[in-house]
């Protein structure tokens, strides 16, 4: 280093610096030159380190903490520095001694320190920052006003967002999206669809975590033609579908039940990471396709891929949705010999369904009492529910008395012990599981199903009268009613969890969400088209009967996503062949 180097010279060199040994160098030379009072050169060094140079901020702490008099760009980029570190409280930390120290934040320091919160998801001291940007007068900084959307979003505190949205002059197309995101990630989907449809209206160009959220939300509520008119927007915007977009696109596809289009997209991705040869197995797995699965499955390998952890629970998943057991105990057992994958409960857990689906109940029993790690109580409701369908009428009962007692918070393990109790006919265990839940007040999750027509997705519920086509729907029902007798159905009520005469019972099982919804869509799309339905839990054995029954009767592939997978029901025969 040449002692005389000026000030212009060591910038130059400051801004070449490929790694720490470099910075030092340059810093030592400060030392010697008696330039570190420099305000101008000793900021460069310190934006090198905290911010140029990941994973360097201490040394640039150790910097900032020599400089007698530091200014706001200093203090500025100490708070950036630790705001993207594996330190962020730090960033905060710097931000209360900056103003302790009577210098003035600006836009750019509320902005940094409000990505820590976010990253911290320090809700209290995001709303302090909030306060202080409204006394200084900076609310109407659009930089500011997206890092407190962000925050609140990541928060879970949508509303808060949207006023702070709501209340910007120039939302920009960052603040769009921050919004879309946040309704999506949050679980409100109905909000984000809403949203982006301002987003057109308000002709905001959409980047691609927008169009990746808007994805995954027309995805989670099966929305299959509002799906694909986001994918020709994206080809009618010439906007490039990289890894993420193509990825989400990739399983908005899968979980409409369109795995053709899935598999189009996924072949067009031209660098495939882990996440998206997962996403495409994810697909082919819910969809039965264990034989397809497994292929991708190798195809991945080959291609010199690592599979990880949720690479395996696709796997996995997909040899149980296909009675595919011996090939799934030998990729269970490749985890850790090929990949060195220690197995974890989802694993198991996969490996419990795929026994139990198949009827190997004492196998999975045992399986579960060996495990090296401890089992949960989603393992211990597997084997319950198998013991209901193959009927292991002793083994039921003691798993139904463990279950309560593991978690006796949870309305899913009343519902199902209850489910088990009503098909072995003991009425009085019902009722006393029935008041359990009463004393401990859970709330049962409301089955509900979905169904999209031009575009809007209609969501009901059992019995729903909400609707304002509700008298056709019922009409429509009662029509389906009449057919479904004519061919021979007789309900299966075993699974109705009251103790109500069979003719209650039967009323009470035509009334059921999926139902409704394909009445719906019996009445609102063309004869031949297929009736797509999301329903957000696992259909009922009498359900699935009935559907097969209407998709002969009415000429209909009817497609249902449930929780626990894809039923395409054609001609009176179910893709899952009644393995579910």
């Amino acid at each position: 280093m040449t002692p005389m180097m000026d000030q212009v010279s060591l910038v130059a060199a400051i801004k070449r610096c490929t790694s720490v040994r470099e910075l030092r160098a340059i810093h030592a030379h400060m030392v010697r030159a008696n330039l570190t009072q420099d305000t101008f050169l000793t900021s460069k060094l310190i934006e090198s380190s905290a911010v140029t140079l990941p994973g360097h901020v201490s040394y640039a702490h150790r910097i900032f903490s020599s400089i007698l008099h530091p200014n706001p760009f200093m203090w500025n980029t100490i708070i950036r520095g630790y705001s993207i570190s594996d330190s962020p409280i730090t960033a905060i930390t710097f931000y209360r001694d900056m103003s302790l120290c009577g210098i003035s934040p600006n836009s750019y320091t509320f902005g940094f320190a409000l990505k820590a919160c976010c990253k911290l998801l320090r809700l209290f001291e995001g709303q302090e920052l909030h306060s202080q940007i409204v006394k200084v007068g900076l609310d109407f900084e659009t930089r500011v006003l997206n890092g407190l959307i962000k925050l609140y979003a990541s928060c879970g505190c949508m509303e808060y967002a949207r006023d702070v949205f709501d209340e910007m002059p120039e939302p920009d197309s960052a603040s769009w999206s921050t919004m879309v995101s946040g309704y999506a990630q949050n679980g409100q989907a109905v909000e984000a669809l809403e949203l982006f449809r301002e987003i057109q209206a308000e002709d905001v160009r959409s980047d691609v975590f927008t169009l990746a959220s808007v994805a995954g939300v027309c995805g989670e509520f099966g929305a299959l033609e509002l799906g694909k008119w986001v994918h020709s927007y994206i080809d009618k915007k010439g906007i490039k579908i990289d890894l993420v977009l193509g990825t989400a696109l990739v399983g908005m596809y899968s979980k409409c039940g369109s795995l053709d289009n899935a598999l189009k997209v996924f072949e067009g991705i031209p660098e495939r990471d882990v996440t998206a040869w997962s996403t495409m197995i994810s697909g082919y797995a819910v969809h039965g396709q264990g034989e397809k699965a497994l292929q991708l499955f190798d195809a991945m390998k080959i291609s010199k891929t690592m599979p990880n952890s949720v690479t395996f629970t696709s796997v996995l998943s997909a040899c149980s949705h296909s009675g595919l057991i011996e090939k799934g105990h030998q990729i269970f057992n490749t985890m850790w010999t090929e990949c060195k994958i220690t197995p974890q409960i989802e694993h198991y857990g996969c490996m419990v369904d795929l026994f139990c689906r198949a009827g190997m109940v004492d196998h999975a029993h045992k399986f579960i009492q060996t495990m090296p790690i401890e089992p949960n109580v989603v393992l211990w409701r597997t084997l319950l529910g198998a013991c209901k369908a193959h009927g292991y009428k002793d083994l039921a009962d003691h798993m139904s008395r463990k279950i309560l007692k593991l978690d006796p918070t949870s309305p899913e393990n009343y519902v199902l012990v209850s489910n088990v109790y009503a098909s072995l006919g003991r009425w009085s265990s019902v009722s006393q599981v029935r008041s359990l839940m009463k004393d401990k007040t859970p709330k049962k999750q409301h089955g509900w199903s979905s169904i999209e027509i031009n575009f809007m997705v209609h969501k009901f519920i059992m019995g729903d009268e909400s609707h304002p086509e509700r008298e056709k729907i019922y009409g429509m029902l009662q029509q389906m009613s009449t057919k479904l007798k004519l061919v021979g159905h007789v309900a299966s009520t075993v699974d109705v969890l009251h103790d109500i005469d069979e003719e209650e019972k039967q009323y009470a099982l035509g009334l059921h969400s999926e139902r409704v919804a394909i009445a719906y869509g019996l009445l609102h799309t063309p004869n031949g088209l297929p009736i797509r339905i999301v329903k957000n839990l696992r259909v009922c054995r009498d359900c699935h009967e009935v559907i097969k029954l209407i998709s002969e009767v009415y000429n209909r592939e009817i497609i249902v996503r449930d929780r626990v997978r894809f039923h395409h029901f054609r001609d009176r025969v179910c893709s899952c062949n009644d393995y579910w």
